[in-house]
């Protein structure tokens, strides 16, 4: 009987985990995830200058080179023609792909320039406001301009 009953919670689990989820393999799934690691990375480096999390001048640097890698990747999983699954991206991303594209490179060139200042051998939490702040501005213009909130 427990085993009954244990089959069908897991069955139901699994059945409620396929509902309405998006495939982690599809474009939307791999953006998503890269976006997601993006802002779990970029949440640790504000936090170390909020002074929500201890600043780690190694952690950050190291922080600060893995969201300019991930930065430049979930550009390629925008498909040239618009989505017919339910996103956060609004149809601008498709109508105007030069816009979009200016703004993931704006972010790359943000990421980038946190990445030099970092590197800084007298690394200083106080110099990396600018940077940090430039990143999240250019985060949120795009956001602004092309994701459904």
């Amino acid at each position: 009987m427990i085993l009954k009953k244990s089959f069908l919670v897991a069955l139901a689990c699994v059945a409620l985990t396929a509902c309405g989820g998006v495939d982690p393999n599809s474009p939307q799934g791999k953006r998503q995830a890269v976006f997601k690691q993006m802002l779990k990375t970029g949440e640790d480096l504000g936090g170390m200058l909020r002074g929500r999390v201890q600043f780690d001048s190694a952690r950050f640097t190291a922080g600060a080179v893995k969201l300019d890698e991930l930065s430049k990747q979930p550009w390629q999983y925008f498909p040239q023609v618009a989505e017919t699954d339910k996103s956060s991206a609004k149809p601008e991303v498709w109508e105007n792909q030069a816009r979009f594209q200016e703004l993931a490179k704006n972010l790359e060139a943000a990421t980038a320039a946190l990445v030099v200042a970092s590197k800084d051998t007298q690394l200083d939490a106080k110099k990396l406001d600018a940077p940090v702040q430039a990143v999240e501005d250019a985060c949120e213009t795009c956001h602004k301009a092309f994701r459904n909130h």
